[in-house]
């Protein structure tokens, strides 16, 4: 039964409604085809002729309209994709060929106009004017090379005292060929506290008053359990809607059980409107991990912030993260702000995931306005107590969650460590007082083949330093 759960989590958890699929999904690779050749991965591809091409006559309207003045490629791949899911099966174990399918699928295909995928629109946040340069001493590190080379890890990063000390790529043999220092990637789990750092500048700026202040003043959630309540519920993950929107226990009348349904490509008036006018907060909220919530954080930052909501993203990516590369957030298109359009996806850098994380610590360790949020949300953080956490995945197996963040790590007692996790094995882990980072970019996770080794990539860096 626990395994059951356990799949059920990572299914509905990290796959999500956005990557589920329905059982019309068929498998169309022109998208990925397009885009090996665009970006020159040419030994994957060979021209072919489209067979409906054949019947008319060069130039004619029909001609034009089936695209046959376009190139058309086939892959040689030996891609093995699941029927009927959108991303990678947790169990499953796939192939190299496979791998580079889902990596596009994941990072790319949200922007270049695949069907199969919803297209997001972007707010781009251009590099700083002064991007914050590392400093190397690197250290061989044979372990991280050998799970590197076999498991679905991007690449891997170790940040200790203002040096970085371990920097790997999977291998060209691998992924490595698709993945450089200027390549962007995704995550949505990731950027839930993405949107919490995010959430104490706007309160340092003056938009918001404090994380006890209560959601009373957006008109799109009255009249619903989220209504009134303290901020601090909702970065905590402690809204008391576990009847209505739930990812760790199946509820037939959970948002999550309409398939067909994907809150995160609907604005926040649509799904508050379908879903929850007229609920009311339960008796008791515990933890109950949701990416509604963090949507619903993000869009109310924007409520909030009005006109000026690029201007704080510029402010606390070029002045405090200072990006060396762009970094973009989603927005669904062909909306309005005031409805709540907002997606909590970033996309950026390996190493400008490490400098976000840089940024946290030294706000952290220099008592400024925004560390001193970070302290009140560590110091508010609440226990995980869903099956003694095992639904989640070893890598987020935390014994509290914070602000958005994961928090008291098993193996880092009395350490004060900022986590963050998302679908595929996606970790970053920042000891704030031992100035430790580890950023851990990763395609697939699962319990066998894909399974990296958590306590030695992520725990013991933390614990023991190098």
């Amino acid at each position: 039964m626990k395994k059951i759960l356990f799949f059920l989590f990572f299914n509905i958890l990290f796959s999500s409604n956005l990557l589920a699929e329905t059982k019309k999904y068929k498998n169309s690779f022109t998208s990925f085809n397009k885009w090996l050749s665009v970006n020159g991965y040419n030994q994957y591809i060979e021209k072919s002729e489209n067979e409906k091409c054949k019947s008319f006559d060069k130039g004619d309207t029909n001609w034009y309209y089936n695209n046959c003045d376009q190139a058309n490629y086939k892959n040689n791949l030996n891609i093995k994709t699941h029927p009927n899911k959108w991303g990678i099966h947790y169990p499953s174990n796939p192939n190299r060929d496979s791998l580079i399918y889902y990596f596009y699928k994941y990072q790319f295909s949200h922007l270049t106009g695949d069907p199969n995928t919803y297209q997001w629109g972007q707010i781009e946040i251009k590099p700083s004017n002064n991007p914050y340069e590392f400093k190397f001493k690197i250290q061989e590190d044979k372990f991280v090379k050998k799970q590197i080379k076999t498991k679905g890890i991007l690449s891997y990063l170790y940040f200790q005292d203002e040096n970085v000390l371990i920097d790997e790529i999977s291998p060209k043999e691998r992924l490595g060929e698709f993945v450089n220092n200027e390549t962007k990637l995704m995550s949505m789990s990731m950027n839930k506290s993405v949107t919490s750092y995010i959430m104490g500048h706007a309160i340092c700026e003056g938009y918001i008053d404090g994380i006890d202040s209560k959601i009373n003043d957006w008109p799109l959630i009255e009249n619903t359990l989220y209504y009134d309540q303290k901020l601090i519920n909702l970065l905590n993950m402690a809204a008391g809607d576990q009847k209505y929107i739930n990812e760790f226990k199946y509820n037939p009348n959970s948002i999550l059980a309409n398939l067909s349904y994907e809150y995160e490509t609907n604005t926040i008036m649509n799904t508050i409107n379908r879903y929850f006018k007229n609920t009311t907060q339960a008796k008791k909220n515990p933890y109950n991990y949701s990416g509604f919530i963090t949507q619903l954080l993000l869009n109310y930052i924007k409520h909030k912030t009005g006109d000026n909501f690029e201007d704080l993203l510029k402010h606390i990516f070029q002045n405090k993260v200072k990006n060396k590369y762009s970094v973009n957030f989603n927005e669904l298109k062909y909306t309005l702000d005031k409805y709540g359009n907002g997606h909590p996806m970033v996309r950026m850098t390996r190493f400008d995931y490490l400098r976000l994380a840089k940024a946290i610590m030294d706000d952290y360790q220099n008592d400024t306005c925004v560390g001193k949020y970070l302290k009140e949300i560590h110091k508010r953080r609440i226990p995980k107590k869903y099956n003694e956490n095992k639904n989640e995945p070893e890598f987020n197996r935390t014994k509290s969650y914070g602000g958005q963040f994961h928090m008291d790590y098993p193996g880092l007692k009395n350490k004060v460590v900022f986590g963050m996790g998302g679908y595929g094995g996606q970790a970053i882990l920042i000891d704030v007082e031992n100035s430790r980072i580890v950023v851990l970019n990763s395609l697939h996770f699962n319990n066998g083949k894909y399974k990296y080794n958590v306590k030695k990539l992520l725990i013991d860096p933390i614990k023991k330093g190098r």
